[in-house]
């Protein structure tokens, strides 16, 4: 087998994988959803998702990308089982419609930055995000952002988006840690921590069938599974790459990032008055800025860290952009021959005229991601889920243990992934079903509460 072209070294895939999370998974989805959910009670439930499930699904997307050594849906015909195309196609499509609302998140950071610049965002937090995050303004930005993403796939500039990812994952770091010490120091912050590190069982037991769907679409989201990005990020890992140890890395910077994060906008907004549940998708643009105007040295030190900060946020959201606008790109160009800067422009075309009401009315933008973490997400991941334990099995086992020196555990691995973490999708795609269609005053119903 030729070895494919790489563009990244072993640390440049790890650094990517890793920031197509960091930038709004983690830092944007991760806090708000928490607060939604029950705060620490949530937070139990998610850790044990992402060890549970989320570690065992990764390296099943690993193991189809690494075999097979080219893009998502392709992967399944390469393996020799061709009636399986349509796994790596359910995934493509959860890229191309979260890429639709992710690019209206995108336009924020960028307004964001501006704001920096300008003092605005600083000076009223609440005010300016209902300003610039629904309507034309926000159709704007969300416009931008998309150009951006396509003229990089289209130009296939990757050296300068993995020497960013290398630079930008350790600077949200750093930039969180600072954040979550300031916050530390203000009147109000221990409630904030008491709601997010504080667990009542009580709750987690009461509210599990609500908590659990919950907790299992953000691991999935937080860990860029199910939407073949892992598929085809393993498929420039050589034999020599452990897989388990990739994996484990990715899994555990992911979610230690995110509960990062967790420290930062939760004491924040407790500290500012703002009740458990409250904030929605605009709780990280509200806390940081707060914070941020609130800094020590007066207002230009805190316009300067702004600008840093929602700078690092949007090399991180271009990334993750950039990934699942490129699943769709390279099929197209790798299976039918299309040139790759009018497949960039016209799929990107499509994903912004879809993104359109997520930019219009934020009530559209939780719709998407409903629906895309109750049901595009926990599908393709029941699909990889069943082709790797049921249908590659041995295959499967000899892969994991290539360049690793997992011995048993790889056979313990396949008959986890079998067994536990598909009875636990199969419950959730069952719970979300039910949310979808059972529930149109609550949850996400699979009419938008625009249209009701």
């Amino acid at each position: 087998m030729a070895e494919r072209e790489t563009w990244a070294t072993r640390l440049g895939f790890l650094l990517a994988a890793i920031g197509s999370a960091v930038g709004l998974g983690n830092i944007w989805r991760f806090p708000f959803i928490t607060s939604e959910n029950g705060g620490a009670a949530f937070l139990v439930v998610y850790l044990l998702a992402v060890l549970v499930i989320g570690l065992p699904a990764i390296l099943a997307e690993f193991v189809i990308g690494r075999r097979a050594n080219t893009s998502a849906i392709g992967a399944f015909r390469k393996l020799g089982r061709p009636g399986w195309w349509f796994v790596g196609a359910v995934g493509v499509i959860a890229a191309f419609w979260t890429l639709s609302y992710y690019s209206v998140i995108g336009g924020w950071v960028l307004r964001y930055i501006g704001g920096s610049v300008t003092g605005n965002a600083l000076a009223a937090p609440e005010g300016y995000f209902g300003a610039i995050s629904v309507g034309l303004s926000s159709i704007g930005t969300h416009a931008v952002f998309m150009l951006i993403t396509i003229g990089i796939v289209a130009l296939g500039i990757e050296d300068g988006i993995e020497l960013a990812t290398k630079v930008m994952v350790p600077a949200v770091v750093v930039m969180l840690v600072g954040l979550a010490v300031f916050a530390a120091t203000l009147p109000g912050a221990s409630e904030g921590y008491a709601f997010f590190l504080n667990p009542d069982f009580d709750v987690i037991v009461s509210n599990f069938g609500s908590v659990l769907p919950a907790a299992f679409g953000q691991a999935l989201f937080s860990l860029s599974l199910g939407f073949s990005v892992m598929i085809t990020y393993a498929s420039y890992l050589g034999e020599d790459d452990s897989l388990p140890v990739d994996g484990f890395s990715i899994a555990v910077s992911n979610t230690a990032i995110g509960v990062l994060a967790g420290l930062v906008v939760l004491p924040l907004l407790f500290a500012q008055g703002i009740e458990a549940g409250g904030g929605g998708p605009g709780a990280v643009f509200v806390a940081i800025p707060t914070a941020l105007a609130e800094l020590p040295g007066g207002e230009l030190v805190g316009q300067a860290v702004g600008i840093v900060f929602f700078g690092v946020i949007l090399i991180a959201a271009l990334s993750s952009a950039i990934s699942l606008l490129e699943a769709a790109v390279a099929f197209l160009v790798d299976n039918y021959g299309f040139s790759r800067l009018p497949t960039a422009a016209g799929l990107g075309a499509v994903v912004f005229a879809l993104g359109i009401p997520s930019a219009y009315d934020t009530a559209w933008l939780n719709w998407f991601d409903g629906i895309g973490v109750t049901l595009l997400l926990p599908l393709a991941v029941l699909l990889v889920v069943l082709f790797v334990g049921w249908v590659l099995g041995r295959d499967a086992i000899d892969e994991l243990r290539t360049g690793s020196t997992s011995g048993s555990l790889a056979s313990i691995w396949l008959w986890w992934l079998r067994t536990v973490v598909l009875a636990v999708v199969v419950i959730v795609v069952a719970l979300n079903l039910w949310d979808l269609f059972a529930t149109p005053d609550t949850g996400y119903y699979f009419i938008p509460s625009p249209l009701r």
